[in-house]
């Protein structure tokens, strides 16, 4: 072999092995072959180890030797490549694919003249079995280093030969399985794939549509000339795939390629079958292939509106192992079927007007109506419906960083529909995007802020103490810091979405309507955050946020925000009453709810005498036409009327006569139905005419 390692070696303790002799070993015995996959495995692994680190300036090896990727010569190449076979088992083939990987990065540009080499020399020699390891190597490293594999397959005459060579009488069906497994993984890159639909559409619909009894017996069996399933199935996926990414027209019409016979409803109705067969083969291809299929919005409607189908969607996923392709790719679908359009603002209506004036070829396409809400949500159902939730679940615990992003996706828009979010939450919603948060990586943002959103919209409409409560583990507080991340504008987008904001904060008053295990932590964690967006200029997140400032106020901790006597405290006052005047007649009442429980304090009843207008706000309220509003109105005065102190006292009851007070009381008892607020109200004039004092202060909350 030329190895130069000793032929002992194997039976040798690694740490008394050289650097150099321990990949040569290596090499020497994946070259001799002959091993179980288990032992082959392991060296792939262990060489895949050696060239990684040597190639890493923190983990190479201090023992001065020659680079592991110069020990790897043609021969060894060629041994390593033949791991790639198709023939080779599926566990095999992948840790070859992580061999190939380590070795091109390490060897760099020779590495490639060596996978060149090899591809084109094969491809030369012309027998089925050199086009099988061709073809194969070719399909497992094309994610791997696209650019390389996309060089060779591009290059002049290789694709347009691919269809003769196919079309041999006598051909072979393995040959046909590699070379389609080829343009399955070429098809991820654009330029393959044009050339791809020019050179190969009408065999891949001759596969597709093959059906041995409409053709002649004259030239040899029709058994050696039927395509096997395996073939036709990986035919209708390259089909899917060229349909999905080139069904639209082009910026010319000289670049339009003429559609496929089959049409994509056919390959979706063939995919639904292939999905129920008994091979894993035809499984995986049938999710691979819908997983491309579903980007059309026809193809989307007709799958959600199969509920057995669905049901057979949902018992596949959970069946297949996680951080398989298999379950990305059912993952990816069911995104597809449940994804909503984003919302543009007005601003981005307007920029998407301009664009479409700018093409004119684009200028007449309408927006395909099977993306609109109302049917998007209507898929979202029928996914639910299915069962989804639980296997999703289950995925979500073992699953990859980027099959977890699926996951959450596929939650975030059931999670939209409102009716849906309770059961979301039984079946374990709420446990799966807290434990998506906590196992995202830091860099995956977007993931996460989904992840966020998603707990949002289901704890805006679950009791908390049923999600959190009981003997349920999970704490309360590890919501909260998901639901924060979401207050804060999203760094990816140019316009800010005030939407996760919105909810956001409706969760978190939902989470502080419980106690002060719940409001101290939001308190401490983002009062900069809500009191910033008290102050905003969207209406409907300054009312989510009084909302959420009226429950958090039944914390001392958040009084202390308003009535401690500091500079702060007095401005934050100064914008809470404000807003008690706001036009939102929501905003007024939660703002009213909030200085009825602030005004149980002294220190705040007098930062609310002191301003001009602070008492004229308090009885504008009790004037309102609502009972609710009245209600809190009556409350901040009877309370202000009957602070403790005398000094205090006498200063809120000479303010409220001042400012028309007991004229104010007498036309809220006038307008007052409910007993409460009636009550209320007599107590409090009997306070400003100088009759029965109050037995004390009453508040009330949101």
């Amino acid at each position: 072999m030329g190895f130069g390692a000793p032929s002992n070696l194997k039976d040798t303790p690694p740490e008394t092995v050289s650097y150099e002799d321990q990949a040569l070993l290596l090499l020497a015995r994946l070259m001799e072959g002959g091993q179980e996959d288990d032992e082959t495995c392991r060296d792939l692994n262990t060489l895949t180890k050696l060239l990684t680190d040597d190639s890493s300036d923190k983990n190479r090896s201090p023992e001065p030797h020659r680079p592991i990727h110069e020990l790897v010569d043609t021969d060894s190449v060629e041994t390593i490549l033949g791991y790639l076979d198709m023939r080779q088992s599926q566990t095999v083939r992948g840790h070859a694919t992580l061999t190939v990987s380590a070795y091109l990065k390490a060897a760099g540009d020779s590495g490639v003249e060596d996978l060149s080499e090899f591809f084109y020399s094969r491809v030369a020699r012309g027998t089925y079995d050199d086009f099988i390891v061709a073809f194969s190597v070719a399909a497992s490293i094309f994610p791997v280093v696209p650019d390389v594999i996309s060089t060779l397959f591009l290059s002049e005459g290789f694709i347009a030969s691919l269809r003769p060579l196919m079309k041999r009488k006598w051909k072979s069906k393995k040959v046909e399985q590699a070379c389609l497994e080829m343009l399955n993984a070429a098809c991820m890159h654009t330029p393959c794939r044009k050339a791809v639909k020019k050179y190969c559409l009408e065999w891949l619909d001759e596969i597709v549509q093959y059906n041995p009894t409409k053709h002649d017996h004259e030239e040899g069996s029709i058994q050696q000339r039927v395509h096997s399933d395996i073939v036709r199935n990986l035919a209708a996926v390259v089909l899917a795939k060229l349909q999905a990414f080139l069904s639209t027209p082009m910026a010319g019409p000289e670049e339009r390629i003429q559609p496929a016979t089959t049409t994509i409803e056919e390959l979706s109705d063939l995919f639904k079958v292939m999905l129920t067969a008994d091979s894993d083969s035809g499984r995986k291809s049938s999710i691979e292939g819908l997983a491309y299929a579903s980007l059309q919005p026809k193809v989307k409607e007709r799958l959600a509106s199969d509920q057995i189908f669905l049901k057979n969607l949902v018992k596949a996923l959970g069946e297949t192992p996680p951080k398989s392709p298999t379950t990305y790719g059912a993952l990816s679908l069911l995104v597809n079927l449940t994804t909503y359009l984003s919302t543009l603002t007005e601003e981005q209506k307007r920029m998407t007007q301009l664009k479409a004036y700018a093409n004119a070829s684009k200028s007449s396409e309408k927006p395909d109506p099977l993306n609109d809400d109302e049917y998007v949500t209507k898929r979202c159902q029928a996914v639910f419906q299915a069962g989804v939730i639980p296997i999703l679940v289950t995925h979500s615990q073992h699953g990859s960083a980027a099959s977890l992003s699926l996951v959450v996706s596929i939650v975030f828009s059931l999670s939209k529909i409102p009716k849906l979010r309770g059961q979301i939450a039984q079946q374990g919603g709420v446990k799966l995007l807290l434990h998506a948060f906590s196992v995202l990586p830091a860099e995956a943002t977007t993931a996460q802020r989904t992840t966020a959103h998603g707990l949002a919209r289901i704890l805006i409409s679950t009791n908390p103490s049923h999600v959190f409560g009981g003997s349920n583990p999970l704490p309360l507080i590890s919501a909260i810091r998901p639901l924060l991340l979401i207050l804060a504008d999203d760094p990816t987008f140019e316009h800010r979405d005030n939407l996760p904001v919105f909810e956001s904060l409706l969760a978190l008053t939902n989470l502080a309507s419980t106690d002060d295990t719940a409001r101290n932590p939001i308190i401490r964690l983002a009062f900069p955050q809500i009191e910033e967006l008290l102050l905003s200029n969207n209406k409907m997140v300054i009312r989510a946020a009084v909302e959420l400032i009226c429950n958090l106020m039944q914390s001392p901790e958040c009084v202390a925000k308003f009535a401690d006597g500091g500079k702060q405290a007095s401005h934050r006052m100064h914008i809470l009453l404000a807003l008690a005047d706001s036009e939102d007649l929501a905003t007024r009442r939660a703002a009213g709810g909030a200085l009825a429980s602030l005004t149980e304090w002294d220190t705040a009843i007098n930062a609310i005498l002191k301003r001009d207008r602070g008492v004229v706000i308090l009885l504008a309220l009790c004037k309102e036409n609502e009972e609710e509003l009245r209600h809190r109105g009556v409350v901040c005065i009877l309370n202000l009327l009957t602070a403790p102190g005398k000094e205090a006292g006498e200063w809120g009851v000479k303010k409220v006569k001042d400012e028309g007070g007991v004229d104010t009381l007498k036309e809220c008892l006038k307008k007052s139905r409910n007993q409460e607020v009636l009550e209320i109200t007599v107590e409090a004039l009997k306070k400003l005419l100088g009759g029965q004092d109050s037995s004390g202060t009453l508040a009330i909350g949101r």
